[in-house]
């Protein structure tokens, strides 16, 4: 248990350290200091399918946005909901900023999102230097679209994700999503997704800020139609082609609820885990190590201390044991914090990356199946 105890030290040195590494890397977003120094005009594009749940505070938000109301346009699109999604973004048109377009029904080859993006940025006026694409199920604060066009034109970015705050409400939520964003946050390596250098990005498909030229010259989601994850590949296709990408962090300006619940909270992230973590190979070894170490923070220390009684050695592995996984549960108590969710979640969080590696067993085994279901449609 000695080298297993130390092993456990020296990995959550490790990943502590890379968490402390990252957290620097990672710059988030506030409201303006400066006013936005051009006030281009901006078109944002609102993809809706079955969002009646959703739609109308997102539309309020967009709607209250500081940014000059001569200079803003919403286009929301109706991809072919069941539900009283287009009823309700009927009663924002009376604004004239609002316009709601019906997507034609979903060609072969592509995705449901996709589509319905393409076809709101070909209805995009012309004299629109830039292209917002938000989720539906997004909330913005008044300085949103200000502080993101504010930071692309004075940095230079062309295309430009913020990370939402997340709002968790059910106890699945809770449960998992923390987790998942810890994975995801050690897993990629911010010093390179945000370089100009190599190919590596990442970007979230709830807010991308994109200069309509540039969307334009990578072909937009026209080019990416057929892929599970648009949002990453876009952001790959504007990096290779020499365009500046950013990720920042704009929890402070818009937050969001992605998923109600076990069922929804399933299929959503199994739909697109094995991809974002970068293939079937690294969502298995990673969901083994997660879980592998998330398990150590209570059981090592708990072993140790039952063996201190008659073993010095056991004494020394527990001195290693104790601290790492004291930082472990410091790690998850923090994380609880920062999501505005009941502390005892930091406690309980071996239970969270359990589910996750099943989540990530059930997506590699969606993905071999060659058939991913989401919204009602089934993709290849």
């Amino acid at each position: 248990m000695l080298i297993v105890s130390f092993a456990w030290l020296i990995a959550m040195t490790v990943l502590i350290s890379r968490a402390l590494r990252q957290r620097t890397l990672f710059r988030e977003l506030s409201k303006p200091l400066i006013p936005c120094p051009q006030t281009p005009g901006v078109t944002i594009i609102v993809p809706a399918r079955n969002e009646a749940a959703n739609i109308g505070r997102c539309l309020e938000s967009l709607l209250a946005q500081t940014y000059p109301a001569e200079c803003l346009r919403i286009i929301a699109a109706d991809d072919d909901s069941t539900d009283e999604t287009p009823e309700i973004i009927s009663n924002f048109t009376s604004d004239g900023r609002v316009s709601l377009i019906a997507v034609p029904p979903l060609p072969s080859g592509w995705t449901g999102k996709s589509h319905a993006c393409w076809v709101a940025a070909n209805a995009a006026v012309d004299d629109s230097e830039w292209l917002c694409f938000v989720d539906a199920d997004i909330e913005g604060c008044p300085d949103l679209i200000t502080a993101a066009v504010s930071v692309a034109l004075t940095e230079g970015i062309a295309f430009l994700s913020l990370t939402p705050r997340q709002k968790l409400e059910t106890f699945s939520e809770r449960l998992i999503m923390p987790c998942g964003l810890y994975v995801l946050g050690f897993s990629q390596d911010l010093s390179k997704v945000n370089s100009p250098e190599g190919s590596d990005v990442t970007a979230t498909g709830q807010f991308i800020l994109v200069r309509s030229s540039v969307y334009r010259a990578i072909g937009g989601h026209r080019a990416v139609k057929d892929d599970i994850c648009e949002d990453l590949e876009l952001a790959r296709l504007a990096k290779t082609h020499g365009y500046k990408t950013k990720l920042l962090g704009g929890t402070a300006l818009y937050s969001t609820r992605m998923y109600t619940g076990w069922k929804s909270l399933w299929l959503g992230i199994t739909k697109n885990l094995t991809i974002m973590v970068g293939g079937r190979r690294r969502a298995i070894i990673g969901a083994a190590m997660a879980l592998a170490l998330a398990w150590a923070a209570p059981l090592l220390p708990m072993a140790d201390a039952i063996q201190c009684r008659h073993s010095s050695t056991s004494c020394i592995a527990l001195l290693a044991a104790a601290p790492a996984s004291a930082a472990a549960f410091a790690l998850h108590l923090a994380g609880s914090a920062f999501f505005r969710i009941p502390f005892w979640y930091g406690l309980i969080f071996p239970l969270g990356y359990t589910v996750g590696a099943a989540l990530a067993l059930d997506s590699v085994r969606r993905q071999l199946t060659g058939k991913i279901r989401w919204k009602g449609r089934t993709y290849s």
